[in-house]
């Protein structure tokens, strides 16, 4: 089940687009939409790499 939750995590923060559609705050000149998109990629990655450790731990 918690491998479910850290699958669903990075879906739902995608598609609510409109909590993250702003240009400020900016972060080195990138403004926040893509800045908070890039950062969401890593913790995309983190947290499909925690499923997959919750999955496969009993093999």
């Amino acid at each position: 089940m918690a491998a479910a939750v850290f699958l669903l995590i990075p879906f739902v923060v995608y598609l609510s687009v409109p909590s993250y559609n702003m240009v400020d705050p900016k972060f080195y000149g990138l403004p926040f939409f893509y800045w908070y998109q890039t950062l969401w990629l890593v913790l995309s990655g983190i947290l499909f790499g925690l499923a997959a450790w919750l999955i496969n731990r009993g093999e």
